[in-house]
């Protein structure tokens, strides 16, 4: 599965994870560098920024990985999770700085509903923090509706909402 689309002028192909360690450094690397940009505007912070080559390792072998490249360079990726009662889940929808409002997280979540109709899902959810107007706006014009809102433990006011989208 290869979804291609145009970024900034080059081309952007959404392909699933390898795996393979040196690909699991740089999207690691991603990771950590797409969510440190939200260190200074979330309460908590993002624990993404904590993701280490084994904690990627491990949530590739119990989810769905796939990874944005334009060029040679690994540009975005996310994992999608089969949920009880079917939804899809995706997490860790990150875009390195550099490729933002280039169409790359459109091309990821493209090929990421393409992925959960694969797996059978009839609905894709995701979370997002309540600071992130842009991300939650970003979601909303690829379909998503907001709904529950959610706290971090250890917090009395709501931190972020869960967003879906009907794809069956």
């Amino acid at each position: 599965m290869a979804k291609t689309g145009q970024g900034g002028g080059w081309a952007v192909t959404v392909r699933p994870m390898r795996g393979d360690p040196a690909e699991i450094a740089a999207v690691v690397a991603l990771i950590r560098g797409a969510f440190a940009d939200y260190l200074d505007r979330l309460d908590p912070p993002p624990s993404a920024v904590n993701e280490t080559a084994e904690s990627i390792g491990a949530l590739l072998g119990r989810e769905h990985g796939l990874v944005a490249e334009a060029g040679d360079a690994l540009v975005g990726c996310l994992f999608l999770q089969r949920r009880e009662g079917g939804d899809i889940y995706v997490g860790r929808v990150a875009v390195a700085h550099e490729h933002r409002r280039d169409g790359v997280g459109r091309a990821l979540m493209a090929a990421a509903e393409a992925q959960a109709r694969r797996l059978g899902g009839a609905r894709l959810t995701l979370g997002v923090r309540l600071a992130l107007d842009g991300n939650r706006r970003f979601f909303a014009s690829l379909g998503f509706t907001e709904g529950a809102l959610h706290a971090h433990p250890g917090y009395d006011k709501p931190t972020w909402v869960e967003m879906t989208k009907t794809i069956g």
